[in-house]
């Protein structure tokens, strides 16, 4: 049965060689999907301050791998999929307003870590992660998701 909570998140992503750091807190819902999967979904501020574009993320959680996904009707779009261990991949999408087909960046990612913490609901999911294209690194990142209760 699936059961929903509404819930304060912190979301941040970091990378430890690179200057890029970024924090979304807001609320989400988190749907319980059986014991060890959850979904959680957030709407993330607009990019910039003056667009109207909100921005959907959806994570799939288990202690084994994670999926998150963003869609906007905004110009860019992406997917991730992680697990431990493993290459996982990266897609991004660029949309344009004509009607040709939406461009696509495919990247690879390598999981170093993966860890779920809290019982019988998550509180803290922790990522970390390479991302590469072809064979250049393009940096390490850590994705920690903290879930208030």
């Amino acid at each position: 049965m699936l059961t929903h909570h509404r819930k304060p998140v912190c979301l941040s992503l970091v990378s430890t060689d690179l200057p890029i750091w970024s924090v979304v807190e807001t609320s989400a819902t988190l749907y319980q999907k059986d014991r060890e999967q959850f979904h959680l979904v957030l709407n993330e501020p607009p990019l910039q301050e003056k667009s109207p574009n909100n921005r959907l993320l959806w994570l799939d959680i288990s202690p084994y791998r994670v999926t998150m996904s963003m869609q906007a009707s905004g110009q860019l779009s992406y997917r991730h999929s992680w697990q431990r261990g493993l290459y996982g991949f990266s897609y991004y999408w660029l949309q344009s307003n004509s009607f040709q087909p939406h461009e696509q960046i495919r990247l690879r990612n390598f999981t170093c870590d993966l860890s779920l913490v809290g019982h019988p609901l998550p509180n803290n999911l922790r990522l970390e992660y390479e991302l590469w294209s072809q064979k250049v690194r393009m940096g390490k990142y850590v994705l920690t998701l903290e879930i208030h209760h």
